[in-house]
């Protein structure tokens, strides 16, 4: 059975970097965030990693891992958002205590989905990908960041409704801050390689491709221990994003995950929006998505919102889920069972 933990009004948030911190210069984002989110009613518990940030990482992975441990079992916590995410989160598996891990949400994506969904896999604690603390500093958050709060506050048994953005930030535009931090310019439009309307069903499970291939063959990537343990019976549906990776080496992680077996049972695979996907010789990411297609005999999405070209979507791994897309737009069902 999953676990999900349930987000009360009045929450302590800690915050802790187990990437990458933030930089003396960028300071003003951190307690920028933390003035917006006391306004929405939540309290702070800061760590010092978060204020850090050299060699690509906060801290030494010891340094990490141990706040993170500490934040995890303190019953003064009830929720744990880091910054954002980073390069080397992966030092700190080996520190991180699995066997105390608490039933608290933890709200991140980038590097951070690589401790999101070792943790799903390895406890059956369901983890929560979505916008970063960063990203919250605005006087409000658009329609489909802001439902991060809602998604984190069902309960047992329940379900949430989320459902495609109307428009996304094609690039970040500094000097033209908006109340709700992102520039959404252009229009959303959900693909699929199948010319039909798209309905799936099973659990979720996902993140960063660029992180989350690296716990490939690690005892902190064993989806087949998780199926059997947690979900027993249950598909899955992946959602991924790709951050900075060409198409080949999209393709090389999406082969090796399937040679691992990750993609075994699984109903369908959902690709988010990325400004990489960068094409070798007239070898497009269309190219590979249809590959997949092909090879696994199951619908892909593309183009969701999910990862480095904001708003997204909040996925919970370990959730129920019931996935539609039609004509451009898409709707998530997730039910907390």
């Amino acid at each position: 059975m999953i676990k999900y933990p349930i987000l009360e009004k009045g929450a302590t948030i800690g915050v802790t970097a187990p990437s990458s911190g933030v930089p003396r210069e960028l300071h003003h984002l951190l307690n920028s965030a933390f003035r917006s989110m006391g306004k929405k009613g939540f309290n702070i518990i800061c760590g010092e990693t978060a204020w850090t940030q050299d060699k690509a990482k906060s801290s030494s992975a010891k340094m990490r891992a141990e706040e993170f441990n500490e934040m995890m079992i303190s019953g003064n916590i009830q929720l744990i958002i880091p910054p954002w995410g980073g390069e080397l989160l992966i030092e700190t598996l080996e520190y991180i205590d699995f066997d105390k891990i608490q039933n608290k949400w933890i709200l991140g994506y980038s590097d951070i989905s690589l401790l999101l969904l070792a943790i799903t896999l390895k406890t059956g604690i369901a983890t929560a990908h979505g916008t970063n603390l960063v990203d919250l500093r605005g006087e409000y958050s658009d329609d489909t960041t802001a439902m991060w709060q809602s998604v984190l506050s069902n309960k047992v048994n329940e379900s949430i409704l989320q459902h495609s953005s109307e428009k996304y930030q094609a690039e970040w535009q500094h000097d033209n801050p908006t109340p709700h931090i992102f520039n959404l310019t252009e229009q959303t439009y959900w693909k699929s390689t199948v010319n039909e309307r798209v309905k799936i069903q099973g659990r979720l499970l996902g993140g960063c491709i660029d992180t989350i291939r690296h716990l490939v063959g690690t005892p902190y990537g064993d989806v087949h221990h998780f199926k059997e343990n947690y979900i027993k019976g249950d598909s899955v549906i992946w959602y991924l994003e790709n951050c900075e990776l060409s198409t080949t080496d999209l393709r090389r992680s999406l082969v090796q995950m399937k040679l691992a077996g990750w993609f075994e049972d699984c109903t369908g695979i959902m690709f988010g929006r990325s400004s990489a996907n960068t094409p070798v010789t007239n070898y497009t990411v269309e190219d590979v998505y249809n590959e997949l297609t092909k090879e696994l005999q199951i619908p892909i999405l593309y183009d969701i919102d999910c990862g480095h070209v904001p708003p997204q979507i909040t996925f919970v791994n370990g959730a129920y889920a019931e996935i539609e897309s039609d004509n451009g737009q898409g709707t998530v069902l997730q039910t907390f069972k």
